[in-house]
């Protein structure tokens, strides 16, 4: 088994911390965005679409998608819990990562790609046709930002962690995206605001070195 890897990319790095939450090793390749041997034929091989992370298991085939991929490990040990037990606890966090995934996450990669003119050619990630900036997309992520703050802030004011009482998948992807938003330099959170405090705690596990 491999996990096609990539240091500094947050995709890649839920994963990491994932793994370092359920105390597992895993044999780690790493890709090297930056000289761009996600596009190379050797990388393409294992994962098509040109983008990381991805695992590929014993028998050959690759599962791709950091979320998917801890699913897997998650079904295999489930042990401690990362996605929740209860009916309940579990539809916290997958409602919770979702949003983060698609309020929060998009909108730092809607600055990210399309503020800066090295991504020019470059809208999303992966093996595509050039794709071009688009300023307007960049100015949408700002306020989805704002706006997905402003709902986190809310919810952490009244939670110890994001899905509840239980450090859980859902913070892993918070983490990892408000960290990356630092990159897309997207406002910090307030430092007497409840973000930060969570962000503190969650910065403080030894899995968010991973």
């Amino acid at each position: 088994m491999k996990l096609y890897d990539s240091s500094w990319a947050p995709s890649p790095r839920r994963v990491r911390i994932y793994l370092a939450e359920k105390g597992l090793e895993v044999e780690r390749v790493d890709v090297d965005l930056r000289a761009n041997q996600q596009l190379e034929d050797a990388y393409l091989a294992i994962n098509p679409r040109g983008v990381v992370p991805a695992l590929e298991l014993d028998h050959g085939e690759v599962i791709c998608e950091s979320s998917a991929i801890c699913r897997y490990f998650e079904a295999l040990h489930p042990v401690p819990p990362m996605f929740g037990t209860t009916a309940l606890e579990i539809a916290r966090v997958e409602s919770w990562t979702r949003r983060i995934e698609h309020e929060g996450y998009n909108a730092a990669v809607y600055v990210f790609r399309n503020s800066r003119p090295a991504m020019e050619g470059r809208g999303a990630p992966g093996k595509w046709p050039p794709i071009p900036l688009i300023p307007e997309l960049a100015t949408r992520g700002a306020i989805m930002w704002g706006a997905f703050t402003e709902a986190l802030e809310a919810r952490l004011g009244g939670s110890e962690w994001v899905a509840g009482d239980h450090y859980s998948f859902a913070d892993i992807t918070a983490l990892v995206t408000i960290d990356f938003a630092r990159a897309a330099r997207l406002p910090a959170p307030a430092p007497e605001s409840a973000i930060a405090r969570w962000h503190a705690a969650a910065s403080a596990r030894p899995s968010a070195q991973a």
